[in-house]
């Protein structure tokens, strides 16, 4: 089975939750366990090679399952399948480290930056590290949520929130489908950015299930940007690489200008050179580093990002040997997927100011 496509059904909200304990992980990040870590990620992790982060990897083992813990990562490995999630405040921290705040409140984690205009992006994490929510705090007081993941109850662990579905039948040229960024002009990638899915929703989905189940992503439209590749074993953007990136940084902030609910999922990939769990790891960080530029130097607002690794599943150049066209970021609207349905009355987001 190819890594991150696990063979478990998808359980619909309503059923019963997983085990207490069982989270994200099993009982491999609780209290008292070895692997714990309070908050689900140390804050002052912060690896900037990949040989760094290989050095720092650990391996754990719970509830018949393996889990490999390194800076800013857990990888999950459930039979011959491989998932991984990340620190959600990593790129927050990044962006701002003299304001960046992180503190407990309850049994929930709440960590907050400052935006111009006297904004305040909040993302709340469990003791697990997952995603709650992330949400906009306007000078005003109120707030504008862009993600909420636990709207359907209780967190599954993520190797069993897989949604199956069947294939969509897209009735648009495949040029259109999937955008050619070299190729493509801002109002192609604009077009596909603000696109609608390519066949009906008929409900929201948490990220995690976004994030885990290709049948939902296959939905959306995405722009696969080809001009950035990456060196092997390597996940940083060059100069010269991030330059490029303008084109796609003007379609979002437009976007996202007229609708400040956008979020956009960067995925990364690499090719099939190295180990699942290598590549794995080296996609996520990748995706990531692409969502920090586009924010460092374009001013995309990092609330309406969130990014994902996929490793070597989806081979753009069909070969086991080194292939930079592989090494490659893809972008996804989602927010139909995310707030399909939802009630969105009475918290209408002023302009943000530019």
């Amino acid at each position: 089975m190819a890594p991150g496509i696990p063979g478990r059904p998808f359980q619909p909200p309503g059923q019963a939750a997983a085990p207490a304990g069982a989270v994200g992980g099993g009982g491999f990040n609780a209290p008292g366990q070895p692997g714990y870590v309070a908050g689900g990620f140390r804050q002052d992790d912060a690896a900037r090679t990949f040989e760094a982060v290989r050095s720092d990897r650990r391996e754990f083992n719970a509830d018949g399952r393996t889990y490999y813990r390194e800076p800013g990562r857990i990888i999950v490995r459930d039979r011959d399948s491989y998932l991984i999630r990340h620190d959600e405040n990593e790129r927050f921290r990044d962006l701002d480290p003299r304001g960046y705040r992180f503190e407990r409140q309850g049994t929930d984690f709440y960590s907050t930056i400052d935006r111009p205009g006297g904004e305040q992006v909040v993302t709340v994490t469990d003791d697990d590290g997952r995603l709650l929510r992330r949400y906009l705090r306007y000078r005003d007081g109120r707030e504008l949520v862009l993600i909420d993941n636990g709207y359907a109850g209780p967190l599954r662990p993520i190797y069993e929130d897989v949604v199956v579905l069947p294939p969509p039948d897209i009735r648009i040229p495949r040029d259109r489908y999937i955008v050619d960024y070299a190729q493509a002009d801002e109002g192609e990638i604009y077009e596909a950015l603000t696109a609608p899915p390519v066949v009906a929703v008929d409900r929201r989905y948490t990220l995690d299930q976004i994030r885990y189940s290709p049948d939902l992503r296959a939905r959306m439209r995405s722009v696969d940007i080809n001009t950035i590749t990456f060196d092997t074993g390597s996940f940083t953007v060059t100069p010269d690489q991030a330059s490029k990136l303008s084109v796609i940084a003007a379609a979002m902030n437009r976007s996202i200008r007229a609708n400040p609910r956008e979020v956009f999922l960067i995925e990364g990939f690499t090719d099939a050179v190295g180990s699942a769990i290598d590549n794995l790891s080296l996609s996520d960080r990748r995706a990531q580093s692409v969502a920090t530029v586009l924010t460092q130097q374009f001013q995309v607002p990092p609330e309406n990002l969130t990014t994902q690794g996929y490793g070597e599943q989806y081979l753009k150049v069909n070969t086991q040997g080194p292939s930079r066209e592989n090494r490659r970021v893809v972008v996804q609207r989602i927010t139909p997927l995310l707030q399909q349905g939802q009630d969105q009355g009475g918290q209408a987001a002023p302009p943000r100011p530019r």
